[in-house]
């Protein structure tokens, strides 16, 4: 019994040490995590830019006859050169005035396409504010949605450019006039999916936000900001392309500045070439805007 005993104590003693699997030197997890970001880099870049490729492939064939009506992308580039590579033409800096900006066709693209976004950011500011506020209203109030709601929908679909000669009566400038139809152009979505993301909040949160006793100011930033923060962002994402197509229109008409303005006069000018570098630059700014808007949504709706 002595013996056994003893053989019973010693057994985890004697027991053998288990395996362990070799172990991964350090440096190919670094290699493969790097490996993984390229992988899906190129998966992300390659389509588009093969897409890219194939496309100005077939412009550049349709297009290089000599009796061709419209350039080719080698045209583009030969004949607009400086419009691509200078852009910044026209801008002078001092310490007194900051950035001065020259008039007419002596603005550099990008200069005309950030006056655009000046307008445009203040347009849309408003647009937001305001837009989210009365989607707000609209949501949570049954009255109040019966009475605007009609109003809404039969405003949304007048036409931005209707607005314009409206708004240059009632502003007497062209620049506030424009800013205004940015606005008008740009609240209707804001409102209307606002006041979506209000009236789809789960009855379940309402009940909790009554047993809880929470104040309007707290049902607001705990309860009904975080449940529509979604809805409100895909209003502002469509807000700001609608912006950006207004104020592109709006600029065509009233001339002066602007990215519109540019299109127009180089149109005038039989320069097609840098009316097509203006359409590339406009749309890359429009998608820049829309990327900002979503990337602000998706941080809010994190920390929310």
């Amino acid at each position: 019994m002595a013996n056994a005993q003893l053989k019973l104590v010693q057994v985890p003693v004697a027991e053998a040490p288990k395996a362990t699997p070799p172990k991964t030197p350090a440096a190919i997890l670094p290699r493969a995590a790097w490996r993984d970001w390229v992988d899906a880099r190129a998966a992300a870049i390659l389509p588009p830019v093969v897409m890219l490729i194939v496309l100005l492939a077939v412009w550049q064939a349709l297009c290089s006859a000599p009796d061709a009506r419209f350039p080719s992308p080698v045209d583009v580039w030969t004949e607009s050169h400086d419009v691509i590579m200078q852009p910044l033409k026209g801008v002078s800096f001092t310490m007194a005035d900051g950035f001065s900006v020259g008039e007419g066709a002596d603005v550099g693209i990008l200069v005309h396409i950030a006056t655009s976004l000046q307008r445009v950011a203040i347009g849309y500011s408003l647009a937001a504010i305001t837009g989210i506020a009365l989607g707000v209203l609209i949501g949570s109030s049954v009255i109040a949605f019966r009475a605007l709601d009609p109003l809404f929908q039969v405003l949304r679909t007048v036409p931005p450019l209707a607005w314009l000669p409206l708004s240059l009566a009632a502003f007497q400038q062209a620049n506030p006039a424009t800013v205004f139809l940015i606005f008008i152009t740009a609240i209707w979505p804001i409102i209307l999916n606002t006041a979506v993301g209000v009236q789809t909040i789960p009855q379940a949160y309402r009940n909790v936000a009554k047993v809880l006793a929470l104040s309007k100011p707290q049902y607001f930033f705990k309860v009904l900001l975080p449940a529509s923060v979604p809805y409100m962002f895909t209003g502002l994402r469509i807000g700001v392309g609608m912006s950006w197509l207004a104020i592109v229109a709006a600029e065509m008409v009233q001339g002066g500045t602007g990215v519109g303005f540019f299109i127009w006069d180089s149109y005038n000018s039989s320069l097609l070439t840098d009316t097509i570098v203006a359409l590339v630059y406009i749309g890359l700014v429009g998608f820049a805007l829309d990327r900002l808007v979503a990337f602000v949504g998706r941080k809010i709706s994190r920390e929310g």
